[in-house]
């Protein structure tokens, strides 16, 4: 693996936990939102991330380059809507988003789980910049050994 490869790789992950850790903030900033700029209620938003340069292979191939992998970093490929989980009905036939029944939709945001989801995105960009840090370090101490 070329040295490069390795900040590549750290940077990766950083910018993908940066994306997920926006997204997540952008659920809880929705959280309270009954209307969107389409007149829908809100919906959750969940980041995919998948291998950089990930490309379809035959089954001897994959077998091949497992043996001889390089990382490639990762990569966020979709940010999908939440469909699978029910919104939030309350009862307010007040509020002017109320349907016929007096009941507002609100987003199947939990706050509780997006805070856990935030904590764990900040974790893996931690882990990134930690090895970020270390391969620098190696770096520094590689171009001390060879100048002296």
């Amino acid at each position: 693996m070329a040295l490069f490869q390795s900040f590549d790789i750290a940077a990766s992950g950083m910018t993908a936990q940066r994306f997920r850790m926006d997204v997540i903030a952008e659920n809880i900033a929705n959280v309270n939102t009954t209307r969107d700029e389409h007149g829908e209620t809100y919906r959750r938003k969940v980041v995919t991330f998948e291998e950089k340069n990930l490309r379809p292979m035959s089954f001897k191939d994959t077998l091949d380059y497992i043996k001889s992998y390089k990382g490639n970093g990762v990569k966020a490929t979709k940010v999908t809507r939440d469909y699978e989980t029910d919104l939030i009905m309350e009862y307010d036939p007040s509020h002017p988003d109320a349907d016929e029944n007096g009941y507002v939709s609100y987003p199947n945001v939990n706050t509780v789980t997006e805070m856990t989801n935030l904590i764990d995105a900040t974790r893996g960009y931690q882990a990134n910049v930690t090895a970020f840090g270390a391969l620098k370090e190696v770096v520094t101490q590689g171009i001390s050994i060879g100048s002296s």
